[in-house]
């Protein structure tokens, strides 16, 4: 799994590449923890366009990040999965407490407040 990082005012977004399962979910959560402390970042996004497979390990680390965040009065969102990824984040009741954008951009302005055209 690799992890390429964009910052948008508070907002960390992290693109993931590859398999997020339980051989790299722990590397992940530090590494995302990490990049979250060293920018100031009140709020994530996990862009998920590159994922190609996702366990209970990964499912961890996304409600890890969303309990940590949201402790500090932040939010998390995903943007841009798979249909297979999106089926498993959903029957795992993650779009019960997270918002879903197709696209990081759509993600961006949710996590900003602004209108969504």
């Amino acid at each position: 799994m690799e992890i390429i990082y964009e910052v948008s005012d508070d907002i960390l977004i992290a693109g993931l590449f590859g398999e997020l399962d339980h051989h790299g979910a722990a590397k992940i959560r530090r590494d995302i923890d990490d990049m979250l402390e060293l920018y100031g970042s009140r709020h994530l996004i996990f862009d998920f366009s590159r994922v190609t497979f996702m366990d209970s390990a990964g499912i961890g680390v996304i409600l890890g990040r969303y309990r940590k965040l949201q402790s500090a009065g932040g939010k998390v969102a995903i943007a841009s999965c798979s249909p297979k990824i999106r089926n498993i984040l959903n029957m795992a009741g993650i779009f019960s407490i997270m918002e879903y954008a197709d696209t990081k951009i759509h993600a961006l302005k949710i996590l900003k407040g602004k209108e969504v055209s």
